[in-house]
């Protein structure tokens, strides 16, 4: 089946967004909003779960901004009809997802629920601000190949920090775990971990009806970004990320209506966990063709994305670039030498 025919099979059965302020009722005690963000990508869905007489469980929460602020007030003036929101559950750490979790457990007594890593990753990003970035920073984007003005520009610009966009987190949280449930919006919920996108990134599947929330680790049309950071220069995202989508494959039904953190809720999540496996396997094979020849990870952007990187998308290209060089570099498949500049050339092995 052809990549058209395969999209087909996804269905979108609202087509349209909610309007700022607004909710759209995607299930009995669901609730789909969305906020706005200040990039390409420029929304984050959020959902709201009715927990009765205990008010509202909200999945992610949106950046910190005075705007957020005051969308936030305006959906529990309306479609939360006042009610008290009584818990935060997180499916990652991502800013998008929790930057507003602390301002709804320090104002509104909102319980912050989430896994561990995700957490500790949030809480530790938010607290370490810098003005100007390390020098292991730049060695590190020095080391993938990145383009000597970029690389000039980052080095004297102010670097984005999580606490521009994250209010700060309470001290504790609850934890969830993989095999662990929830009750949300009246339906128990199995927590599956997984992986790629950010570490530890939970999922939650109904038991009760035909209803998965997905995070970012499922989206519909998109791929989520998967990169390797400084803070760990050896991860193995993609790994961990074809690991994940094969485990979760094995839960998909035709009939899930998938809840994801960008773009719109569908159904279809047997065709669309197996056209994400098949893109990143397809991604590796054309990035093995042109390794033919030692390359950094942002000389192979074209052969990964097939499309033309601009200044506003680079960032987040060469740290996914590098995720997938890195991988076929530690699978045995690709070898790496570094040259004198500092930057790591990468090539098909044998």
């Amino acid at each position: 089946m052809n990549r058209h025919a395969e999209a087909a099979l996804l269905s979108y059965p609202w087509p349209d967004p909610p309007e700022r302020g607004a909710a759209i009722e995607v299930a009995e005690g669901v609730l789909w909003m969305r906020l706005p963000l200040p990039m390409k990508l420029d929304h984050v869905n959020v959902y709201a779960l009715d927990d009765g007489p205990d008010g509202w469980t909200v999945i992610d929460t949106g950046f910190d901004t005075g705007l957020s602020r005051e969308i936030w007030q305006a959906l529990m003036a309306g479609p939360l009809g006042g009610r008290p929101i009584h818990r935060v559950v997180l499916t990652h750490h991502h800013p998008d997802h929790v930057g507003l979790a602390g301002w709804l457990a320090r104002d509104h007594g909102a319980q912050i629920v989430t896994t561990r890593t995700a957490y500790l990753m949030a809480r530790m990003l938010t607290l370490d601000e810098q003005q100007t970035l390390p020098d292991e920073t730049l060695a590190f984007y020095r080391a993938a190949g990145m383009r000597a003005d970029l690389l000039e520009k980052r080095g004297h610009e102010k670097p984005f920090n999580f606490a521009d966009v994250v209010a700060p987190l309470p001290l504790g949280y609850t934890r969830i775990r993989q095999d662990d449930s929830l009750v949300m919006g009246g339906r128990r919920w199995d927590i599956h971990v997984g992986n790629g996108h950010a570490p530890e990134h939970a999922t939650f599947w109904s038991r009760d009806d035909n209803l998965v929330l997905a995070g970012d680790q499922i989206l519909p049309s998109i791929s989520p970004n998967i990169g390797v950071y400084v803070t760990e220069p050896m991860a193995d995202p993609v790994g961990d990320w074809l690991e994940a989508c094969e485990r979760l494959q094995a839960l998909a039904r035709r009939d899930h209506l998938v809840l994801g953190g960008h773009k719109l809720p569908f159904t279809g999540l047997e065709t669309r966990m197996r056209q994400l496996i098949n893109n990143h396997h397809g991604a590796l094979k054309r990035l093995m063709g042109h390794l033919d020849e030692p390359r950094t990870a942002a000389e192979c952007f074209l052969p990964l994305f097939r499309r033309e990187i601009g200044e506003g998308e680079y960032g987040l290209a060469l740290v996914e670039a590098l995720a997938h060089v890195s991988h076929l570099y530690q699978e045995g498949r690709a070898t790496r030498r570094m040259d004198a500049d500092g930057a790591w050339r990468f090539q098909a092995a044998g």
